[in-house]
């Protein structure tokens, strides 16, 4: 179902075996006209129309690595063919949008504009702008992230489609260096991200990326600029999360995996765990609350890294991870009463604030008097798969679609949370 979500999230001409209709069909075909190109495909954010790069990015860094540490787990639910097509929805996004050695589209859409609108995106007739970072605009934590999704997809393509995957490594490597050599948080570039996803520092995307480069190709070099990362922005100061904007967790996972003579990343990474395990607050029903925005994606997140260092770090702890991490994701799942998984479990999500599901069957009109938010009924299509935000700190959830702060889905939401299910699986 999570994939189905994705495939729900797709922008631009949709493919013959595209499973979700009859809701979905092409849309955004004339993105990247204004600057004239083709900056058709990749993922519409959430519940509205944009294509903001950098969430993008993390999205499909995260979908890969999951494929990659438990593809056992996606093998046994069958599920590893449409998790490759999920990442490479987005990697040959990014392979377009790359249209030059310091080159680099990070967004299509105007947020504010976009949000202004909620109807089909089959519809949309408002300007989409493209928007990029360059030499003169620079923007580190874009570059150095969608590196990393490419060397992580790279990872997982080597051996199904070996040439697609040395195209992939190729514009990581460029990308990094870019990111590397022409440092600016990317929202100085694209300002219209500032209000929607702004960065806050590139240090953790220069080291996040320089590892997955380094598992990707074996050069030492990126050991060093991940060393050099660590050193120039402190990155051992143990974060409060994990996230879209907040890379430190994963590149100490992985890092310890990567580099297991130096005890610096393993020691970051067991200092994580323990901090959210121990120190942050739970609703009353037990689910880890990180952050009010997505609350149920931050536990998915640390929750995806627990199960990974149950398999991969200290053994004397794996058990105690698995344990915690299976509370956090069966509360997701149900045992609060309900899931927060559209289309899955006891009582799902019916009103995710989301506009494409929201919308009649045509001719029906999703705008006139504004009936695909404002009507108080399920959602017409099923959006299958998708993680909506969550409760509050004291547990309280209310299906409605108005609130987006607990009723949104985002590709972003459902990228470590797919993981997470994989190494469940694997765990069983």
């Amino acid at each position: 179902m999570s994939f189905l979500f994705y495939e729900a999230e797709r922008s631009g001409h949709l493919p013959a075996d595209q499973r979700v209709t009859p809701w979905r069909w092409d849309s955004a075909l004339d993105d990247g006209a204004d600057v004239g190109l083709d900056l058709t495909g990749g993922y519409y954010d959430a519940g509205d129309h944009v294509k903001f790069g950098f969430p993008m990015a993390v999205t499909a860094t995260m979908l890969a690595w999951g494929m990659i540490d438990f593809s056992q787990g996606y093998e046994a639910a069958g599920q590893l063919e449409y998790g490759r097509a999920a990442v490479k929805w987005a990697t040959d996004y990014f392979l377009r949008a790359h249209t030059g050695e310091y080159e680099l589209y990070g967004q299509v859409g105007e947020g504010l504009v976009d949000h202004e609108y909620w109807g089909r995106p089959e519809d949309m007739q408002m300007p989409r702008p493209s928007w990029k970072i360059d030499r003169d605009h620079p923007g580190s934590d874009l570059a150095c992230e969608t590196a990393a999704a490419l060397a992580a997809a790279s990872i997982l393509f080597q051996d199904v489609d070996p040439a697609y995957s040395a195209e992939m490594l190729e514009v990581a490597i460029e990308l990094y260096d870019f990111g590397d050599g022409y440092r600016l948080e990317y929202q100085f570039s694209i300002s219209d991200a500032t209000d929607f996803y702004t960065s806050s520092g590139y240090g953790d995307e220069l080291l996040w990326g320089a590892l997955w480069l380094y598992r990707a190709t074996g050069d030492a070099l990126y050991l060093t600029k991940a060393q050099e990362a660590w050193d120039e922005f402190d990155l051992g100061v143990v974060p409060e999360e994990f996230s879209w904007n907040e890379k430190r967790a994963g590149a100490y996972a992985l890092g310890s995996l990567l580099d297991s003579t130096n005890p610096m990343y393993e020691t970051a990474l067991k200092e994580f765990l323990r901090h959210i395990q121990e120190d942050k607050p739970y609703t009353p029903d037990g689910l880890v609350f990180i952050d009010m925005w997505g609350a149920n994606r931050h536990a998915a997140n640390v929750a995806f890294l627990a199960l990974w260092a149950a398999k991969y770090g200290d053994q004397d702890e794996a058990e105690a991870q698995r344990q915690w991490a299976a509370s956090q994701m069966n509360y997701i799942l149900g045992d609060a009463g309900h899931s927060f998984v559209v289309g899955f479990g006891l009582d799902p999500p019916q009103r995710p604030h989301h506009r494409g599901s929201s919308c009649p069957i045509p001719p029906d009109s999703c705008t006139k008097d504004n009936w695909g938010q404002s009507q108080p009924g399920p959602n017409p299509h099923i959006l299958y798969g998708g993680l909506v935000g969550g409760p509050d700190e004291e547990g309280v959830w209310v299906d409605d679609r108005y609130d987006y702060v607990h009723n949104e889905v985002a590709c972003d939401y459902n990228a470590a949370f797919s993981g997470a299910l994989a190494a469940m699986i694997e765990n069983n």
